[in-house]
């Protein structure tokens, strides 16, 4: 077995119009985050606890900001591109944890369709749960949203 981490941060958009997207889920009446692709923490979390439980570096390696096909690019379509990456190492995720920080907005009315959400994608249960920054630094002045997972990977056979 193994075990991977990822943390990920994005500010606010300045575009009001740019929807939030966390853990797969629309979030109704929320600015986006500013991003290359669609800016879902959560996901990008994910993704690189995933990476990185298989030896195959992060997010930014598989798909880097500085590469056009990736501009806008759903989360979605990231995460499962990065379990084919991590079943072709020989892995496959058995359990994962995700958990966003975030002052606004809340996040109790999504927790529930954002888990169900990221563990049809993995195909194993992924905890997502919230938690604020008590108003302490960038996080808790509103700037912007952060996410931390861990996923358990179990080799294949």
């Amino acid at each position: 077995m193994r075990i991977g981490h990822g943390i990920d941060v994005h500010r606010f958009s300045d575009d009001t119009t740019r929807e939030l997207r966390l853990g797969l889920v629309r979030i109704d009446g929320a600015t986006g985050l500013a991003g290359h692709s669609d800016a879902d923490v959560a996901t990008h979390a994910l993704i690189d606890a995933l990476l990185g439980g298989a030896n195959l570096g992060d997010i930014g390696r598989h798909f880097p900001d500085s590469d056009p096909q990736f501009a806008g690019v759903a989360s979605r379509t990231m995460l499962i591109e990065a379990l084919h990456r991590v079943a072709l190492a020989g892995f496959r995720p058995i359990s994962a944890d995700v958990t966003i920080i975030a002052e606004r907005p809340k996040m109790s009315p999504y927790m529930a369709a954002m888990s169900e959400e990221l563990s049809v994608v993995l195909g194993c249960v992924v905890s997502v749960k919230a938690t604020t920054a008590e108003g302490l630094g960038a996080l808790g002045r509103v700037e912007g949203i952060a996410a931390t997972a861990v996923a358990l990977l179990e080799e294949l056979s």
